[in-house]
């Protein structure tokens, strides 16, 4: 099993939401293929309520990192709307091939999905698809390999914006094998973390502010680009 104690992994909680680090390679829902997934951990996630949480957004199965779930239907409603109306601030590590000479910037450029196949999710750029938006900056660079390490912050939340937006820009994201150079099989794992989540919640307190830790499978990544100089 991917998670042994899901309670281990629960980074906030209070009556409207609960965050966890959810591992990268654990779908959030059940997928044709069978398998485990998050659904199954999250009876033990109720803490005396009658039903158990459910996810407030979408985190890909190779994602790592912040992942918020709602303890119940007004919770959700209410998540769902800061979500919707892109109110909550998301915050993304990415390691990436090459990357970029300049410190920060924003990609800007349309998604639409590859195929009209209803089940695919994969995505391209396209002038006539949904406007999306990304702001990155660069934290730092593996002086041997030339890879950087970048915050990226969604300011759209369309399907793999990220991953298609890095790759569009001729710096994809490591281990990525759909826009990426990763092999299908045997590669190191998608180099994406959801980093930090703030949800502002309610209207007399500031917003609910939540960092996950560097992921294992990428931090020999993440220190040979300079993570030993800033918080991990």
């Amino acid at each position: 099993m991917i998670v042994d104690n899901i309670e281990a992994r629960l980074l906030y909680r209070d009556a409207l939401v609960l965050v966890i680090d959810k591992p990268a390679g654990l779908p959030v829902h059940p997928g044709p293929g069978g398998g485990e997934t998050l659904v199954q951990h999250l009876d033990a996630l109720r803490f005396g309520l009658p039903r158990r949480p459910e996810a407030a957004h979408r985190l890909d199965r190779d994602t790592s990192g912040c992942l918020a779930l709602g303890r119940h239907a007004r919770a959700l409603a209410r998540l769902g709307a800061l979500f919707a109306g892109g109110r909550a601030d998301k915050t993304y590590w990415a390691l990436v091939e090459g990357g970029p000479r300049e410190e920060e910037g924003e990609v800007a450029l349309a998604l639409a999905r590859r195929s009209d196949d209803p089940r695919s999710w994969w995505m391209r750029t396209d002038p006539a698809g949904d406007p999306a938006l990304t702001r990155w900056r660069r934290l730092g660079r593996d002086p041997l390999t030339g890879a950087a390490w970048l915050a990226l912050t969604p300011v759209t939340g369309r399907t793999h914006q990220l991953r298609v937006h890095c790759a569009a820009m001729g710096w994809p994201i490591l281990g990525d094998a759909i826009y990426g150079t990763a092999p299908r099989h045997g590669g190191p794992g998608l180099q994406l973390h959801a980093r930090a989540l703030a949800l502002p919640l309610y209207p007399r307190r500031p917003p609910v502010a939540v960092e996950a830790p560097a992921p294992g499978h990428m931090l020999a990544g993440l220190r040979a680009c300079g993570l030993a100089d800033r918080p991990a």
